[in-house]
């Protein structure tokens, strides 16, 4: 496999080797590290432009509009049900 050296200040290399795991080499303490931080779903929170969440924000509210709608009606029918009313 293919290598490539990298220059790191001597603290951020300590910290680096403090999360290594046993015989773990450099290369797998940074895999692991960075597969955990690409599996974190927190990592990609704020992805979105200003326009795409607002447009989003927009999307679910009109989605629970619907959804109380909904209800509303499904409740009104079964009201009318239990009262006898058709």
């Amino acid at each position: 496999m293919a290598s490539k050296n990298i220059g790191i200040k001597e603290d951020v290399y300590e910290r680096l080797k403090a999360h290594k795991r046993g015989d773990e080499s450099f290369s797998e303490t940074l895999d692991r590290l960075l597969h955990e931080l690409d599996s974190d779903w927190r990592t990609n929170a704020g992805f979105l432009s200003r326009q795409a969440a607002a447009d989003l924000e927009a999307e679910v509210e009109r989605g629970f509009e619907d959804l109380d709608d909904a209800f509303d009606e499904r409740s009104d029918g079964i009201d009318e049900q239990l009262s006898g009313e058709s």
